[in-house]
């Protein structure tokens, strides 16, 4: 089953992704990172980006994808509420569904200034569970 949470981490922000698969765990914790921000249920989905992301293993293309959806964030000043992920071995194509800021609708908490490497664990279970998650340096 899909599903996000946030973990404490000092002055920082955990974020974790848990789904059947890597794409849906990494899908789950780009909307854990959105969470930190804002309220994603506030969030509408009026328009697409697409990112690419490659790294040399799925621990650091988590870093990289979720750097990926910061830096969109920051540069289109959008927030996001729906992600859908491609991964071929260590390359990601991502699908980032979302609205710019409306400040009147969007309670905007904090900034996301980069995904880390501290926490950072890709695995699977003997479940078949996927979990995805890192600290979010805020």
């Amino acid at each position: 089953m899909a599903s996000w949470e946030h973990f404490s981490h000092g002055s920082d922000i955990g974020v974790r992704g848990t789904g059947n698969s890597v794409e849906e765990a990494f899908e789950q914790a780009a909307i854990a990172l959105t969470a930190v921000v804002a309220d994603v249920a506030t969030i509408e989905q009026s328009e697409t980006i697409e990112v690419q992301c490659d790294a040399p293993d799925l621990e650091l293309l988590l870093v990289s994808w979720l750097n990926a959806v910061i830096y969109e964030m920051a540069v289109r000043r959008m927030l996001f509420c729906k992600f859908r992920i491609v991964l071929a071995g260590c390359s990601l194509t991502g699908t980032l569904g979302g609205e710019k800021v409306d400040p009147e609708r969007h309670q905007v908490a904090v900034e996301a200034k980069g995904a880390t490497v501290t926490a950072l664990r890709v695995t699977c279970d003997q479940n078949g569970q996927w979990l995805a998650q890192c600290v979010i340096d805020v």
